[in-house]
């Protein structure tokens, strides 16, 4: 049976219109996506945490992480950092150029599991689009949860994404933000180490708070060595995996992680499922 959602073939792009681009850093933009088919836009729904393939026609085709709230409707955000071919073709694109659009694709992080619970968000560089995807409706909901913590790190000042974002998370008083940068410059007076040095600055309750992070694999994995020391279940750190996924759909293979695939059984997998996969991740 076809790859289907609302009747629509999952290997067949829709096409999309970019109509509007924002640039976060040296090398990051912020693509806001619509889709052409208004009948297509209109039953168009997404999850947080779910991703997209995204077709730059005549260069490829690469898989993003839904990067704005999914509670807005008639478009939506990715955030791309430019390395490799199909990225950096998209970010030669301008806004009313059109690109091909597959999903929503994978699973998606738990919301209404965790209502009630504190949240502990740990994101790092490129990894806090995804998450965002989740804040935003979090906070939508804020009377849903408990405490929110955010913790964000990233290379250098200018290396961090959504700087309008993060300064409005400052101000706000029912949520507590803070942020780190491995490297400061003459310009930055806050936090200066890796985002895990933040965990000695907050205080949880591991019994009633779900951990969400993600970021760099080197990052995620001390960040959930942290958790764990602070006396996080493993079923309540929650997490996203980087495999290079290709069909978005588990046929071709490429995202396989032993008996797994990434690109349906994830990209989000708690801790406790993690630790059944024997291969590396």
């Amino acid at each position: 049976m076809e790859a289907e959602v609302s009747g629509r073939n999952l290997y067949m792009p829709q096409l999309a219109t970019i109509v509007r681009i924002t640039e976060e850093t040296h090398d990051t933009k912020t693509f806001t996506l619509r889709f052409v088919d208004d009948e297509y836009r209109r039953q168009f729904s997404f999850r947080s945490g779910q991703f997209v393939e995204v077709s730059v026609f005549g260069a490829g085709e690469a898989p993003f992480g839904f990067a704005s709230n999914p509670n807005r409707k008639e478009d939506f955000d990715i955030t791309v950092r430019a390395v490799g071919r199909v990225t950096r073709a998209l970010h030669q694109k301008r806004e009313g150029d059109v690109v091909g659009v597959r999903g929503p694709l994978g699973n998606h992080f738990p919301f209404e599991e965790v209502f009630g619970y504190d949240i502990l968000i740990v994101g790092g560089g490129i990894g806090l689009p995804p998450l965002r995807s989740l804040i935003e409706p979090m906070l939508d909901a804020r009377e849903r949860f408990g405490r929110i913590l955010i913790l964000y790190g990233a290379r250098t000042p200018a290396d961090r994404v959504y700087k309008y974002l993060l300064d409005q998370w400052g101000k706000r008083q029912d949520i507590e933000f803070l942020q780190t940068v491995d490297v400061g410059d003459e310009t930055w007076t806050g936090h200066v180490g890796v985002v895990t040095t933040l965990f000695d600055k907050i205080q949880v309750d591991p019994a009633r708070t779900v951990a969400f992070t993600c970021g760099p694999p080197i990052m995620i994995k001390f960040v959930i060595q942290g958790l764990l020391a602070m006396g996080f279940d493993p079923d309540h750190i929650i997490s996203t995996l980087e495999r290079y996924m290709k069909c978005g759909v588990g046929k071709c293979g490429h995202c396989a992680i032993n008996h797994k695939y990434v690109c349906t059984d994830g990209p989000v997998f708690s801790f406790k499922q993690m630790q059944a996969f024997t291969e590396p991740l």
